[in-house]
């Protein structure tokens, strides 16, 4: 199975501006953590196939039960690993599950800002497959190594309060944080008040996405 702890590498803070939207830009999924809701948004202009991924596997149920494996305070949360959701799986192999599929890397402009969705993989550019992780800060040593293909818009209370967890060997939370279901949606229907959009990217004047 493929390692995908020591993948992300431990980064600084960085400051960017750059464009959000694309095609399919209305959909979103409803992330229901035990410690509430976190609402992403997709960026299908420079990631398609990492999001035509994430909202397949969202759909197929491999995201429901699985648990915030990693928690690095300053750096990311990470989660996607579906064998987490497996009561026999020890501690000891968390981050190492995945669906058994190589994606083609689709690094882009988009710079590594807090509330960023990216996808963790192995050392291989071309192994993401199920994981992800969410930037807690900017983290410009990530930039165009891992793919970003969206971001947080709804609940970055929450992903601070799964980030503050106490944590053991191998930043596993020594309580256990759980996604309980994906829900793939519109903005519309997951009801979310504008004052609540706080998108971390911006477009330029064409409506392109760019880089900082």
């Amino acid at each position: 199975m493929k390692r995908w702890m020591a993948a992300l590498l431990l980064g600084a803070m960085g400051l960017a501006v750059i464009g959000c939207g694309g095609g399919g830009k209305d959909q979103v999924a409803v992330l229901e953590t035990d410690f509430g809701e976190i609402v992403l948004a997709f960026y299908p202009d420079v990631a398609p196939e990492h999001v035509a991924n994430f909202k397949r596997l969202a759909e197929e149920g491999v995201y429901d039960g699985v648990l915030w494996h990693r928690v690095v305070p300053g750096f990311v949360i990470q989660s996607g690993d579906p064998s987490t959701a497996l009561p026999d799986t020890p501690p000891g192999k968390y981050g190492s599950g995945g669906t058994d599929q190589n994606l083609k890397a689709e690094f882009n402009t988009l710079k590594h800002l807090r509330g960023t969705l990216g996808m963790a993989r192995s050392a291989d550019p071309n192994s993401a497959d199920s994981q992800f992780y969410i930037c807690l800060t900017d983290i410009p040593h990530l930039d165009r190594k891992y793919t970003v293909f969206g971001e947080v818009v709804s609940g970055m209370d929450v992903v601070d309060k799964i980030a503050a967890v106490e944590t053991g060997p191998r930043d596993i939370p020594l309580q256990p944080v759980h996604i309980k279901t994906v829900r793939i949606t519109t903005w519309r229907e997951a009801e979310i008040p504008k004052e609540r959009m706080k998108p971390v990217f911006k477009k330029n004047k064409e409506g392109e996405l760019i880089g900082g």
